[in-house]
């Protein structure tokens, strides 16, 4: 499965009266992380959204280990779990900047949806790009 990985700057908007990152901008960083990946393999998510298909989210979890704190540089590892017909995983691992310590690990889930919002199977030309470039099987 193919990995991939981007840096971040803490910002202060992102941290409490301590410094220290809100819980809920992890999952800001998530996206961010699934974003890339899609764009690394060749999947742009504005072009998915031209021609009519959307990923909302249908679960998160993240598990916070140690905290995230302003002006640190923070690195997003994002994989692709899976792909079934309507629906895709992604896992994210957060990491400080030499990826010596390990800050949160999470995962979402995404459906399928077109504009409708009504359920329905990834379009081939997702599917073929996942296949070819992430190595990820159905």
């Amino acid at each position: 499965m193919r990995k991939n990985h981007v840096k971040i700057r803490v910002i202060y908007a992102d941290t409490d009266a301590m410094g220290i990152v809100y819980h809920t901008n992890y999952i800001k960083w998530f996206e961010i992380g699934r974003t890339e990946l899609l764009r690394s393999i060749g999947i742009v998510y504005a072009h998915m959204e031209a021609q009519g298909y959307n990923m909302p989210l249908t679960e998160a979890y993240c598990h916070y280990l140690l905290p995230a704190k302003y002006d640190q540089i923070i690195v997003v590892e994002t994989e692709m779990e899976y792909i079934k017909r309507a629906s895709m995983k992604f896992n994210y691992t957060i990491w400080d900047e030499d990826k010596d310590r390990t800050l949160v690990e999470g995962y979402t889930v995404h459906a399928c949806t077109n504009n409708l919002g009504k359920i329905v199977r990834f379009p081939p030309f997702i599917v073929e790009k996942i296949h070819e470039q992430a190595n990820i099987d159905f």
